[in-house]
């Protein structure tokens, strides 16, 4: 995100809105990945997940999408899941409607179908896909969205490809390497995103980076965007993996986001991965990049960061006022 782009989200933090929205538009996923957040007991609170929630297709699906979208106006739309494309004829229809109405739009799919040809021509739309590490690994992983599948699914198309690094991962030197070596060269990736696992608290999961793997790879990272250009993370980014924001309050990432689940009604809290993260071993790109934006200095000596946090307390204490107020005949 630009200071401007920051900016200009602030002021939408002041009058009380979420400059971010992001919404699971299905329960459904036909992978059964290790880890998966949506997916795990207290993802929803109260030991619930995105499995037990109903959710919405057709008409109902996108008339309700494009109600939210109207409501909460953002400056960024996230579709995700389960995964979107499960609800491709509905997303066939909404993405148009959403171009149109001038949204920003990221939809982030594994790709176990063709990607609509017609998404390339939409220029406020960027598609992500998830992919676990190399053929091995993700393949055993992500099944039935196969590297084979995945490279057959984006022919023609322009796509940002998004990994999310474990601790499997840097148990084996030079991993992160061969990743970006197979899938930089190709004409399809525009871009190459990474984060780390976020784990719930307590979690001892495989997934799980140790400080000296999470080091390790802040390292990699920072040399690998110099060699791979593609590989789009500024090294403040970066960096600001070391010392992620320590409480969903501290993170303008997550104050900035509003997360609605499949029934288009269900709020997740505290941030996207819902139940309760560990923000000391968090790796959401979002929040880091968010970070760094938030430590950019002004002239005077006033960071972005100080600028959101009276925006966020003053259209908190707005919001509050407007909601009390009677209304008023005229």
């Amino acid at each position: 995100m630009k200071v401007s782009e920051a900016l200009q989200a602030w002021g939408k933090v002041l009058a009380g809105r979420y400059p971010v929205l992001s919404i699971e538009v299905t329960r459904e996923c036909p992978l059964r990945c290790p880890g998966c957040y949506a997916y795990e007991d207290g993802h929803l609170g109260e030991g619930s997940n995105l499995r037990q929630l109903s959710d919405l297709q057709g008409e109902a699906l996108i008339l309700g999408v494009l109600d939210v979208v109207k409501r909460h106006r953002p400056l960024h739309l996230s579709i995700v899941g389960g995964d979107p494309l499960v609800r491709f004829r509905e997303m066939e229809v909404l993405l148009p409607r959403l171009h149109d109405m001038g949204v920003f739009v990221q939809l982030v799919t594994s790709a176990f179908r063709p990607i609509p040809a017609a998404w390339v021509h939409l220029p406020r739309l960027n598609v992500v896909v998830s992919i676990d590490g190399l053929q091995p690994e993700h393949d055993e992983r992500r099944k039935p969205a196969t590297y084979e599948r995945i490279l057959k699914n984006i022919v023609g198309q322009n796509v940002i490809v998004h990994c999310t690094i474990t601790g499997q991962m840097m148990k084996r030197a030079g991993y992160l390497d061969e990743f970006l070596q197979y899938w930089c060269p190709r004409v399809e990736i525009k871009k190459v995103w990474m984060s780390m696992f976020t784990p719930q608290k307590g979690s001892n999961a495989r997934e799980c980076l140790t400080p000296a793997e999470r080091g390790q790879a802040i390292q990699d990272l920072v040399r690998l965007r110099r060699q791979f250009p593609k590989l789009d993370m500024g090294e403040q980014t970066v960096r600001e993996f070391a010392h992620p924001p320590q409480s969903p309050q501290e993170c303008i990432f997550s104050q900035t986001t509003l997360t609605i689940s499949a029934d288009l009604q269900t709020k997740i809290s505290p941030c996207q991965f819902g139940g309760n993260p560990d923000c000391s071993r968090c790796g959401c790109l979002g929040s880091m990049a968010l970070a760094a934006v938030g430590h950019h200095t002004l002239p005077g000596g006033v960071t972005l960061g100080s600028i959101f946090r009276a925006s966020a307390h003053i259209g908190r204490v707005a919001a509050r006022f407007h909601a009390q107020e009677p209304s008023r005949e005229l």
